[in-house]
C-alpha cells in the first residue's frame, strides 16, 4: 500500500476492513474514492470515510423541500462536492457535535446550524492539532485524495447561521427532525430523531466500537442522564444511524448502554487498560474513560 510516494505498512485495523454489515446494504456508486455512499431507508443516505481509522459516517436527510447534512466528517476530501452529486436540493449543516472528525467541511457550506454552546463557538474557529493527529502513523488505510496537502491539514473556521436547543425541529418538507440535546461526549452533543420514520441519528453518544468518553469536555453524569434519555424512545424507534464504524444498529442497545454504564459506575468491573485509558467491554461496544 502506498500513500504519497512512500510504501506503508496496513494498519491493523485496516485488516478488518470491510464490515460484514456494508454487504448487506445498497452501495450508490460515486466518483470520489474516499468515501462510500449507502442508502439506508428511503431519503437517507450514508456517507462513509473507510480510510481514516475513525470511520467517520456523516447522513445526507432529504426531504421534499430542502436536504440536511448530518456532519461534514474529516474534510479530507470534498463533502460538497460528493453531496451536490447526490442531491440538487439545497443543503443545510447540521453537526452531531463539533469534534474535528464531524466538521471537516463545515466551511464548505453556506447555511448552518449550531447548539447554542461556549464550546461549539470555541471550535468553529478551527484548530490544527486534532486535525493533525488523525493523519499519524497508522490513521490512514490507503491513498490520500489527489491534491491533499498533509502538512497543511487542519479544521477551518465556519460561520453559524442558525442556534438550536433541545427540542428544536428543522422542517426539511414531508419530514421533520428533532433536535435532542445528549450532552456527556461533549457539551454541544446531540441526537436528531425523524419521529415520523422510527429513526434515531445517535452521533457519538451510541456507536458499536469504543465510545470515547476520556477527553477532557466529556462529562460522565451528562453523558448517563443523555443515553437514558434516548433510551426512553426505545419503543418508538425501528433504526439506530450511528456516527462511526457501522451506520446501522438495533435500538435495543441503548438499554443495554445504559445498564452497562450502571456496572461501570459500580466499580466492580475490571478493565483492560489500553493506551494509557480504561477499558470496559461489552458485546458490541465498549467504554475508554479517563483513569
Amino acid at each position: 500500500m502506498f500513500l504519497g510516494s512512500s510504501y506503508v505498512q496496513k494498519p491493523e485495523w485496516c485488516k478488518q476492513l470491510p464490515r460484514p454489515v456494508y454487504a448487506t446494504l445498497e452501495r450508490v456508486n460515486t466518483p470520489d474514492p474516499w468515501f462510500e455512499v449507502y442508502k439506508i431507508r428511503p431519503g437517507v443516505l450514508a456517507i462513509y470515510e473507510p480510510h481514516q481509522s475513525e470511520e467517520v459516517i456523516s447522513y445526507l436527510i432529504l426531504g421534499t423541500n430542502k436536504a440536511l447534512l448530518f456532519d461534514t466528517g474529516m474534510g479530507i476530501s470534498n463533502m460538497r462536492k460528493l453531496v451536490e452529486g447526490l442531491t440538487k436540493l439545497p443543503v443545510s449543516v447540521l453537526n452531531s457535535h463539533t469534534h474535528n472528525d464531524h466538521i471537516g467541511d463545515n466551511w464548505r457550506f453556506n447555511d448552518i446550524y449550531g447548539m447554542d454552546t461556549d464550546f461549539t463557538r470555541a471550535n468553529a474557529k478551527g484548530s490544527t492539532k486534532d486535525a493533525q493527529d488523525e493523519l499519524a502513523p497508522g490513521q490512514i488505510c490507503g491513498e490520500l485524495p489527489a491534491g491533499f496537502n498533509p502538512q497543511e491539514y487542519r479544521t477551518r473556521p465556519f460561520h453559524i447561521s442558525h442556534w438550536l436547543h433541545d427540542g428544536d425541529t428543522i422542517n426539511l418538507g414531508g419530514r421533520v427532525l428533532k433536535v435532542l440535546a445528549t450532552p456527556g461526549h461533549t457539551p454541544d452533543s446531540i441526537a436528531l430523531l425523524d419521529a415520523g420514520n422510527g429513526l434515531l441519528f445517535t452521533g457519538d453518544t451510541f456507536y458499536p466500537g469504543p465510545i470515547y468518553l476520556y477527553r477532557p469536555e466529556t462529562d460522565l453524569d451528562a453523558y448517563v442522564a443523555s443515553v437514558k434519555k434516548l433510551a426512553a424512545l426505545v419503543p418508538t424507534l425501528q433504526l439506530l444511524l450511528p456516527a462511526h464504524n457501522e451506520p446501522v444498529a438495533d435500538p435495543g442497545y441503548l438499554p443495554r448502554v445504559v445498564a452497562a454504564m450502571a456496572q461501570v459506575r459500580s466499580g466492580k468491573l475490571k478493565t483492560v487498560d489500553q493506551s494509557g485509558t480504561p477499558v470496559y467491554a461489552f458485546p458490541g461496544f465498549s467504554f475508554r474513560l479517563s483513569k
